[in-house]
Protein backbone atom coordinates (compact mmCIF):
# COMPACT_ATOMS: atom_id res chain seq x y z
CA UNK A 1 0.00 0.00 0.00
CA UNK A 2 1.07 3.55 -1.13
CA UNK A 3 2.77 5.86 2.24
CA UNK A 4 2.90 9.62 2.74
CA UNK A 5 5.15 11.48 4.73
CA UNK A 6 4.62 14.47 6.77
CA UNK A 7 7.63 16.77 7.29
CA UNK A 8 8.32 19.54 9.74
CA UNK A 9 11.19 21.93 11.50
CA UNK A 10 11.87 20.82 14.94
CA UNK A 11 11.04 23.36 16.99
CA UNK A 12 13.92 25.25 18.99
CA UNK A 13 11.99 26.79 22.59
CA UNK A 14 13.95 29.60 24.24
CA UNK A 15 13.45 27.45 27.64
CA UNK A 16 15.50 24.12 25.47
CA UNK A 17 18.16 26.20 24.26
CA UNK A 18 21.59 25.60 25.42
CA UNK A 19 24.87 28.59 25.05
CA UNK A 20 25.76 27.01 21.30
CA UNK A 21 21.68 28.04 20.79
CA UNK A 22 20.78 24.50 20.31
CA UNK A 23 18.02 22.47 21.88
CA UNK A 24 19.41 18.73 23.83
CA UNK A 25 17.42 16.98 21.50
CA UNK A 26 19.16 18.68 18.38
CA UNK A 27 22.59 18.20 20.01
CA UNK A 28 22.03 14.83 20.21
CA UNK A 29 20.84 14.26 16.65
CA UNK A 30 23.76 15.72 15.94
CA UNK A 31 26.30 13.11 17.47
CA UNK A 32 23.86 9.98 16.60
CA UNK A 33 24.27 11.09 12.52
CA UNK A 34 27.87 11.04 12.77
CA UNK A 35 27.83 7.24 14.16
CA UNK A 36 24.48 6.34 11.73
CA UNK A 37 26.45 7.69 9.22
CA UNK A 38 29.76 5.56 9.79
CA UNK A 39 27.40 2.41 9.90
CA UNK A 40 25.57 3.14 6.71
CA UNK A 41 28.09 3.67 4.72
CA UNK A 42 29.86 0.53 6.02
CA UNK A 43 26.73 -1.11 4.99
CA UNK A 44 26.10 -0.06 1.99
CA UNK A 45 30.08 -0.40 0.90
CA UNK A 46 29.53 -4.24 2.15
CA UNK A 47 25.93 -4.70 0.20
CA UNK A 48 27.79 -3.02 -2.98
CA UNK A 49 30.53 -5.62 -2.54
CA UNK A 50 28.58 -8.28 -4.41
CA UNK A 51 28.90 -10.38 -0.79
CA UNK A 52 26.12 -12.87 0.26
CA UNK A 53 24.58 -10.63 2.52
CA UNK A 54 23.13 -11.91 6.15
CA UNK A 55 20.84 -9.91 7.96
CA UNK A 56 21.35 -11.26 11.43
CA UNK A 57 24.93 -11.40 11.33
CA UNK A 58 25.06 -7.63 10.09
CA UNK A 59 22.63 -6.74 12.86
CA UNK A 60 25.38 -8.18 15.56
CA UNK A 61 28.14 -6.69 14.13
CA UNK A 62 26.84 -3.07 13.82
CA UNK A 63 25.67 -3.44 17.56
CA UNK A 64 29.06 -4.67 18.79
CA UNK A 65 30.80 -2.13 16.60
CA UNK A 66 28.93 0.91 17.19
CA UNK A 67 27.49 0.22 20.40
CA UNK A 68 23.76 0.37 19.19
CA UNK A 69 20.71 -1.02 19.83
CA UNK A 70 18.85 -4.10 17.34
CA UNK A 71 16.44 -1.67 16.33
CA UNK A 72 18.87 1.05 15.48
CA UNK A 73 20.69 -1.04 13.44
CA UNK A 74 17.35 -2.24 11.69
CA UNK A 75 17.07 1.60 10.38
CA UNK A 76 20.73 1.99 9.62
CA UNK A 77 20.37 -1.32 7.26
CA UNK A 78 16.86 -0.46 6.06
CA UNK A 79 18.50 3.10 4.93
CA UNK A 80 21.51 1.86 3.20
CA UNK A 81 19.03 -0.88 1.61
CA UNK A 82 17.28 1.60 -0.06
CA UNK A 83 20.42 3.86 -1.04
CA UNK A 84 21.88 0.79 -3.12
CA UNK A 85 18.94 -0.37 -4.68
CA UNK A 86 18.12 3.28 -5.76
CA UNK A 87 21.68 3.50 -6.90
CA UNK A 88 21.50 0.20 -8.82
CA UNK A 89 17.57 1.18 -10.33
CA UNK A 90 18.69 4.16 -11.71
CA UNK A 91 21.93 2.94 -13.13
CA UNK A 92 19.75 0.52 -15.08
CA UNK A 93 17.71 3.48 -15.83
CA UNK A 94 20.62 5.92 -17.04
CA UNK A 95 21.23 2.34 -19.78
CA UNK A 96 18.15 2.02 -20.58
CA UNK A 97 17.99 6.14 -21.86
CA UNK A 98 20.95 5.86 -23.14
CA UNK A 99 20.08 2.70 -25.23
CA UNK A 100 17.25 4.61 -26.35
CA UNK A 101 19.11 7.62 -27.32
CA UNK A 102 21.45 5.32 -29.51
CA UNK A 103 18.60 3.63 -31.43
CA UNK A 104 17.04 6.89 -31.93
CA UNK A 105 20.36 7.92 -33.56
CA UNK A 106 21.17 5.05 -35.39
CA UNK A 107 17.20 4.88 -36.83
CA UNK A 108 18.08 8.79 -37.83
CA UNK A 109 21.51 7.64 -39.86
CA UNK A 110 19.91 4.83 -41.57
CA UNK A 111 17.14 7.10 -43.00
CA UNK A 112 19.39 9.96 -44.07
CA UNK A 113 21.66 7.70 -45.84
CA UNK A 114 19.30 5.86 -47.59
CA UNK A 115 17.74 9.58 -48.47
CA UNK A 116 21.49 9.99 -50.26
CA UNK A 117 21.51 6.95 -52.13
CA UNK A 118 18.17 7.11 -53.39
CA UNK A 119 18.80 10.70 -54.31
CA UNK A 120 22.35 9.49 -56.00
CA UNK A 121 20.11 6.57 -58.10
CA UNK A 122 17.76 9.54 -59.26
CA UNK A 123 20.34 11.68 -60.68
CA UNK A 124 22.56 8.57 -61.98
CA UNK A 125 19.67 8.36 -64.51
CA UNK A 126 20.05 10.06 -67.66
CA UNK A 127 16.61 11.00 -68.21
CA UNK A 128 15.94 12.18 -64.29
CA UNK A 129 14.76 15.43 -65.75
CA UNK A 130 11.72 13.71 -67.32
CA UNK A 131 10.97 11.28 -64.47
CA UNK A 132 7.40 10.95 -63.11
CA UNK A 133 8.19 10.11 -59.47
CA UNK A 134 10.63 12.76 -58.42
CA UNK A 135 13.79 12.63 -55.81
CA UNK A 136 13.26 11.93 -52.15
CA UNK A 137 15.98 14.45 -51.69
CA UNK A 138 16.29 17.12 -54.35
CA UNK A 139 19.94 18.59 -54.65
CA UNK A 140 19.58 22.41 -54.17
CA UNK A 141 22.50 24.80 -53.06
CA UNK A 142 22.67 28.03 -50.93
CA UNK A 143 23.80 31.21 -51.80
CA UNK A 144 24.36 32.34 -48.40
CA UNK A 145 26.50 29.83 -46.82
CA UNK A 146 27.44 28.44 -50.27
CA UNK A 147 27.22 24.78 -49.61
CA UNK A 148 24.35 22.23 -50.63
CA UNK A 149 21.73 20.75 -49.01
CA UNK A 150 23.69 17.14 -49.53
CA UNK A 151 26.56 18.25 -48.18
CA UNK A 152 25.17 19.58 -44.87
CA UNK A 153 23.40 16.18 -45.14
CA UNK A 154 26.57 14.44 -44.97
CA UNK A 155 27.94 17.02 -42.15
CA UNK A 156 25.21 15.50 -40.08
CA UNK A 157 25.97 12.14 -40.54
CA UNK A 158 29.23 12.30 -39.36
CA UNK A 159 28.32 14.54 -36.11
CA UNK A 160 25.68 11.67 -35.60
CA UNK A 161 28.19 8.56 -36.17
CA UNK A 162 30.60 10.47 -33.60
CA UNK A 163 27.67 11.03 -30.47
CA UNK A 164 26.83 7.14 -31.74
CA UNK A 165 30.02 5.85 -30.80
CA UNK A 166 30.28 8.07 -27.87
CA UNK A 167 27.07 6.90 -26.51
CA UNK A 168 28.30 3.10 -27.62
CA UNK A 169 31.85 4.12 -25.14
CA UNK A 170 29.59 5.67 -22.75
CA UNK A 171 26.82 2.70 -22.37
CA UNK A 172 30.02 0.20 -22.14
CA UNK A 173 31.67 1.77 -19.22
CA UNK A 174 28.50 2.20 -17.44
CA UNK A 175 28.03 -1.84 -17.77
CA UNK A 176 31.60 -1.88 -16.44
CA UNK A 177 31.69 0.81 -13.52
CA UNK A 178 31.16 -0.45 -10.17
CA UNK A 179 28.39 1.24 -8.78
CA UNK A 180 28.67 4.22 -6.20
CA UNK A 181 26.08 5.22 -3.61
CA UNK A 182 26.27 8.77 -2.10
CA UNK A 183 25.23 8.79 2.42
CA UNK A 184 24.15 12.07 2.92
CA UNK A 185 25.60 13.29 6.59
CA UNK A 186 23.60 14.68 9.25
CA UNK A 187 20.26 12.45 9.04
CA UNK A 188 18.92 9.16 11.27
CA UNK A 189 16.74 6.83 10.45
CA UNK A 190 14.13 4.80 12.24
CA UNK A 191 12.52 1.94 11.01
CA UNK A 192 8.75 1.67 12.79
CA UNK A 193 6.34 -1.64 13.58
CA UNK A 194 2.45 -1.74 13.68
CA UNK A 195 3.10 -4.28 16.55
CA UNK A 196 4.66 -1.37 18.70
CA UNK A 197 3.69 1.26 20.95
CA UNK A 198 3.16 4.47 19.10
CA UNK A 199 4.18 2.60 16.02
CA UNK A 200 8.06 2.64 16.77
CA UNK A 201 9.93 1.77 19.93
CA UNK A 202 12.75 3.51 19.51
CA UNK A 203 10.99 7.00 18.42
CA UNK A 204 7.74 7.19 20.33
CA UNK A 205 5.47 10.16 19.33
CA UNK A 206 2.29 10.61 21.41
CA UNK A 207 0.90 13.56 19.06
CA UNK A 208 2.69 16.31 21.60
CA UNK A 209 6.22 14.88 22.86
CA UNK A 210 8.43 13.14 20.73
CA UNK A 211 10.86 10.29 22.92
CA UNK A 212 13.79 9.05 21.49
CA UNK A 213 15.58 5.89 22.82
CA UNK A 214 19.73 6.99 23.47
CA UNK A 215 21.55 4.10 21.68
CA UNK A 216 24.41 2.67 24.77
CA UNK A 217 27.43 4.79 22.86
CA UNK A 218 25.85 8.25 23.87
CA UNK A 219 24.06 7.34 27.02
CA UNK A 220 27.05 8.78 28.89
CA UNK A 221 26.33 11.89 27.65
CA UNK A 222 22.87 12.25 26.75
CA UNK A 223 21.18 9.37 29.80
CA UNK A 224 18.59 6.96 28.36
CA UNK A 225 16.13 8.98 26.84
CA UNK A 226 16.00 12.60 24.74
CA UNK A 227 13.07 14.42 24.12
CA UNK A 228 11.17 17.22 22.80
CA UNK A 229 7.69 18.94 22.02
CA UNK A 230 7.17 18.18 18.17
CA UNK A 231 3.45 19.21 18.27
CA UNK A 232 0.73 17.88 15.42
CA UNK A 233 0.97 17.90 11.62
CA UNK A 234 -1.16 20.24 10.81
CA UNK A 235 -3.22 19.89 7.48
CA UNK A 236 -6.61 20.25 5.94
CA UNK A 237 -7.36 16.46 5.54
CA UNK A 238 -5.11 14.67 7.96
CA UNK A 239 -4.16 11.70 6.86
CA UNK A 240 -2.00 10.18 9.80
CA UNK A 241 -3.92 7.69 11.67
CA UNK A 242 -3.20 6.86 15.55
CA UNK A 243 -2.40 3.00 15.35
CA UNK A 244 0.23 1.73 12.65
CA UNK A 245 3.91 1.76 11.93
CA UNK A 246 5.48 5.16 12.28
CA UNK A 247 9.18 5.51 10.39
CA UNK A 248 10.99 8.53 11.46
CA UNK A 249 13.84 10.18 9.20
CA UNK A 250 15.74 13.40 10.51
CA UNK A 251 17.61 15.26 8.15
CA UNK A 252 19.31 19.00 8.80
CA UNK A 253 18.67 21.28 5.87
CA UNK A 254 19.58 24.51 5.27
CA UNK A 255 20.95 25.08 9.24
CA UNK A 256 17.96 23.20 10.75
CA UNK A 257 16.77 19.64 11.77
CA UNK A 258 13.44 18.52 10.44
CA UNK A 259 11.29 15.73 11.51
CA UNK A 260 9.90 13.05 8.75
CA UNK A 261 7.14 10.92 9.82
CA UNK A 262 6.32 7.85 6.80
CA UNK A 263 3.41 5.84 7.62
CA UNK A 264 0.18 4.21 5.84
CA UNK A 265 -2.47 6.68 5.70
CA UNK A 266 -6.01 6.57 6.47
CA UNK A 267 -9.12 6.09 4.20
CA UNK A 268 -10.32 9.41 3.04
CA UNK A 269 -14.08 8.96 2.76
CA UNK A 270 -15.36 9.59 -0.85
CA UNK A 271 -17.81 12.50 -1.19
CA UNK A 272 -17.73 13.15 -4.86
CA UNK A 273 -20.03 10.85 -7.29
CA UNK A 274 -18.61 7.90 -8.76
CA UNK A 275 -17.10 8.82 -12.10
CA UNK A 276 -20.04 5.93 -13.77
CA UNK A 277 -22.20 9.60 -12.99
CA UNK A 278 -19.82 11.86 -14.88
CA UNK A 279 -16.41 13.24 -14.82
CA UNK A 280 -13.65 15.91 -16.09
CA UNK A 281 -11.01 14.81 -18.43
CA UNK A 282 -7.90 16.79 -18.76
CA UNK A 283 -5.68 17.19 -21.02
CA UNK A 284 -1.73 19.17 -20.95
CA UNK A 285 -2.03 20.85 -24.74
CA UNK A 286 0.91 23.19 -26.33
CA UNK A 287 0.22 26.24 -23.59
CA UNK A 288 -3.04 24.76 -21.71
CA UNK A 289 -4.76 22.62 -20.02
CA UNK A 290 -7.96 21.91 -21.34
CA UNK A 291 -11.20 20.35 -19.52
CA UNK A 292 -14.48 18.79 -20.38
CA UNK A 293 -17.24 17.50 -18.35
CA UNK A 294 -19.04 14.96 -19.68
CA UNK A 295 -22.40 12.84 -17.81
CA UNK A 296 -22.79 9.55 -17.21
CA UNK A 297 -23.78 9.17 -20.94
CA UNK A 298 -20.94 10.75 -22.38
CA UNK A 299 -22.30 13.88 -23.28
CA UNK A 300 -20.51 16.46 -23.20
CA UNK A 301 -21.68 19.22 -20.61
CA UNK A 302 -18.93 22.50 -20.68
CA UNK A 303 -15.33 22.13 -21.31
CA UNK A 304 -12.94 24.99 -21.62
CA UNK A 305 -9.47 25.78 -21.29
CA UNK A 306 -6.72 27.19 -18.71
CA UNK A 307 -4.01 29.05 -20.19
CA UNK A 308 -0.41 28.28 -19.56
CA UNK A 309 3.07 30.23 -20.45
CA UNK A 310 5.67 27.97 -21.14
CA UNK A 311 9.68 28.25 -20.71
CA UNK A 312 9.27 30.62 -17.12
CA UNK A 313 11.76 30.01 -14.16
CA UNK A 314 10.90 27.67 -12.23
CA UNK A 315 9.56 29.83 -8.73
CA UNK A 316 7.18 31.03 -11.44
CA UNK A 317 5.95 27.95 -13.15
CA UNK A 318 5.08 26.48 -10.09
CA UNK A 319 3.13 29.06 -9.09
CA UNK A 320 1.41 28.76 -12.29
CA UNK A 321 0.65 24.96 -11.41
CA UNK A 322 -0.60 26.12 -8.10
CA UNK A 323 -3.52 28.47 -9.91
CA UNK A 324 -4.03 25.43 -12.45
CA UNK A 325 -4.76 22.96 -9.54
CA UNK A 326 -6.97 25.38 -7.73
CA UNK A 327 -8.97 25.67 -10.69
CA UNK A 328 -9.45 22.01 -11.30
CA UNK A 329 -10.50 21.95 -7.79
CA UNK A 330 -12.75 24.46 -8.24
CA UNK A 331 -14.12 22.53 -11.20
CA UNK A 332 -14.62 19.31 -9.26
CA UNK A 333 -16.31 20.70 -6.72
CA UNK A 334 -18.46 22.81 -9.18
CA UNK A 335 -19.65 19.41 -10.99
CA UNK A 336 -18.93 17.15 -7.75
CA UNK A 337 -17.33 14.97 -9.73
CA UNK A 338 -13.97 13.27 -9.58
CA UNK A 339 -10.73 14.65 -12.67
CA UNK A 340 -9.33 12.11 -15.06
CA UNK A 341 -6.21 12.19 -16.61
CA UNK A 342 -3.70 10.36 -19.22
CA UNK A 343 -0.89 8.14 -17.77
CA UNK A 344 2.29 9.94 -19.59
CA UNK A 345 5.39 8.82 -20.16
CA UNK A 346 7.53 11.03 -21.75
CA UNK A 347 10.90 8.98 -21.15
CA UNK A 348 10.56 6.77 -24.87
CA UNK A 349 9.85 10.46 -26.54
CA UNK A 350 12.59 12.69 -24.57
CA UNK A 351 15.48 9.87 -25.66
CA UNK A 352 14.57 11.21 -29.63
CA UNK A 353 14.49 14.95 -28.86
CA UNK A 354 18.10 15.38 -31.07
CA UNK A 355 16.79 13.88 -33.96
CA UNK A 356 12.90 15.79 -33.81
CA UNK A 357 14.63 19.36 -33.39
CA UNK A 358 14.33 22.16 -31.61
CA UNK A 359 10.68 23.12 -31.69
CA UNK A 360 9.95 19.49 -30.32
CA UNK A 361 12.27 19.51 -27.75
CA UNK A 362 11.17 22.93 -26.50
CA UNK A 363 7.66 21.81 -26.38
CA UNK A 364 8.18 18.67 -24.50
CA UNK A 365 10.71 19.95 -22.21
CA UNK A 366 9.31 23.59 -21.61
CA UNK A 367 6.45 22.13 -18.89
CA UNK A 368 6.77 20.28 -15.84
CA UNK A 369 3.85 17.49 -16.59
CA UNK A 370 5.54 15.48 -13.77
CA UNK A 371 5.23 18.23 -11.12
CA UNK A 372 1.75 19.19 -12.33
CA UNK A 373 0.48 15.56 -11.71
CA UNK A 374 1.99 15.01 -8.65
CA UNK A 375 0.81 18.44 -7.10
CA UNK A 376 -2.81 17.67 -8.42
CA UNK A 377 -3.04 14.48 -7.10
CA UNK A 378 -0.81 14.54 -3.62
CA UNK A 379 0.16 17.78 -2.07
CA UNK A 380 -2.61 20.40 -2.95
CA UNK A 381 -5.23 17.25 -2.19
CA UNK A 382 -4.74 18.24 1.54
CA UNK A 383 -4.31 21.74 0.76
CA UNK A 384 -7.39 22.66 -0.79
CA UNK A 385 -10.54 23.13 1.30
CA UNK A 386 -13.87 22.45 -0.87
CA UNK A 387 -16.78 20.65 -0.32
CA UNK A 388 -16.41 17.59 -2.80
CA UNK A 389 -13.16 15.29 -2.46
CA UNK A 390 -10.92 15.99 -5.81
CA UNK A 391 -10.12 12.02 -6.91
CA UNK A 392 -7.84 11.87 -9.10
CA UNK A 393 -8.15 8.48 -11.66
CA UNK A 394 -5.41 7.62 -14.08
CA UNK A 395 -6.86 6.12 -16.98
CA UNK A 396 -4.73 6.07 -20.19
CA UNK A 397 -6.40 7.92 -23.00
CA UNK A 398 -9.86 7.88 -21.65
CA UNK A 399 -10.24 12.23 -21.83
CA UNK A 400 -8.46 12.39 -25.51
CA UNK A 401 -11.37 12.11 -27.04
CA UNK A 402 -13.79 14.66 -25.67
CA UNK A 403 -11.17 17.51 -25.86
Amino acid sequence: MATLTYVKGLPTPAEELNSLGLTEFEMFLTAYSSVFHKAACETANYLLSGQSFNKSSCHTHLQTTYGISKRHANGVISYAKGAVDASKEHRQLHIKTLEGKLKSANYWMTKAENKLADSRKFYAKKNWRNSKTGCRFTLCCSVKFRSTNWKNLRFQIHNKKRRGHNLVEQIKHLKAAQIQTVIPRNQAFIVGSKDEKFGNQVCQWDGCLLKFRVPACLESRFDKFVQTRLGNFDRNINRLPKDGAKTWHFYRKNGKWNAAVQFTPAPVKRISRHSAYGCIGIDNLSGSIGWAYVDHDGNLKAHGQIPLQMGLPSGKQDAQIVDACLQLAALADKFACPVICENLDFSTKKERLKERGKKYALMLSGWAYSQFFFRLESKYMDKINFTHSLALVSISGACRPWL
